[in-house]
């Protein structure tokens, strides 16, 4: 990264609220379900699937978790009723994670067997390391009875994600594999990008040849084409696993991912926590982050 990237990088909490909201746009469906669904509906339509996120986490409140709850069953419940093509992703943390394990698993447990009820899926996303232990244990729990409606991320960046990987592979598991986006020290993750990207290529690799369905979660080109290597040579079928991408990230990649006859599914996140999940966005791509800086200016 240059040193302006880095300036700007940490910069943006100077931004102006609305001028962050101005660029959100490209990232965040917007604050209510029915701009979620409009934008799945857009994403159905170029032939892409979709994974729903409501906006929070870091929830304190047993209240507040129940109510994240009664969201996701209600979303999913929409997403039936419209006829779309899209499954949920959750954050254990604003389910309760940090108030009891014991309760987010519940709560886990409740939002997978609703989606199981309706011939859906659940994807709980991986948070920073301190939620990682316990989020694979709620995995494993959950899986336990919902095997084919519930599936988990692993990060490329961390240390620990190829015995992760030893340990899950005998559930035949569905896992999302990406880079990781939180700021995690060196004793538990790599900094290096070449590193990075080699332990993506390998851990997804060592993953669809172990039997999981994988989704293959980047941006990065050199990636995509891994991984478009990764299954020719090991012969799979395309169902048995899918590309994924942020929705507002590269467009024109998702097209070519999609014109060779890949599956790929898009993360619409929705909601009123839409800035703090947009700062993070911009922090990990300086390109954007330089014109929001720009847009600042008086000059």
């Amino acid at each position: 990264m240059s040193l302006f990237d880095s300036l700007v990088k940490h910069g943006m909490p100077l931004v102006p609220r609305s001028i962050v909201g101005r660029v959100a746009r490209r990232y965040v469906a917007g604050e209510a379900v029915d701009d979620a669904v409009r934008t799945l509906r857009a994403m159905n339509d170029e032939g892409a699937m979709g994974t729903v996120d409501v906006l929070g986490e870091e929830v304190r409140d047993r209240t507040k978790a129940e109510g994240a709850v009664d969201q996701y069953l209600e979303l999913l419940d929409r997403i039936a009723t419209e006829g779309l093509d899209a499954n949920v992703s959750i954050k254990p943390t604003m389910l309760g994670l940090k108030i009891d394990e014991e309760l987010c698993t519940s709560n886990v447990r409740a939002i997978v067997e609703h989606a199981a009820g309706l011939g859906n899926f659940v994807r709980i996303d991986m948070e920073d390391h301190t939620c990682t232990d316990a989020t694979l244990r709620m995995y494993r729990q959950v899986h336990e009875t919902y095997p084919s409606s519930v599936g988990v991320v692993l990060q490329a960046y961390m240390h620990r994600t190829t015995a992760d990987i030893n340990d899950l592979l005998p559930l035949r598991p569905n896992i999302r594999m990406c880079k990781g986006i939180y700021r995690e020290p060196r004793a538990i993750a790599w900094h290096d990008f070449a590193t990075v990207r080699a332990n993506f290529i390998y851990n997804t690799e060592k993953l669809l040849a172990g039997g999981a369905y994988v989704g293959i979660a980047t941006h990065d080109p050199h990636l995509v084409w891994a991984g478009m290597a990764a299954v020719d040579r090991l012969g799979l079928d395309r169902t048995r696993y899918e590309f994924q991408m942020l929705l507002g990230v590269d467009p024109d990649l998702r097209k070519i991912i999609l014109s060779e006859g890949h599956r790929l599914r898009v993360y619409v996140p929705f909601g009123r926590d839409w800035y703090p999940y947009s700062m993070r966005r911009l922090r990990e791509n300086p390109s954007v982050a330089r014109h929001v800086m720009r847009a600042m200016l008086p000059f």
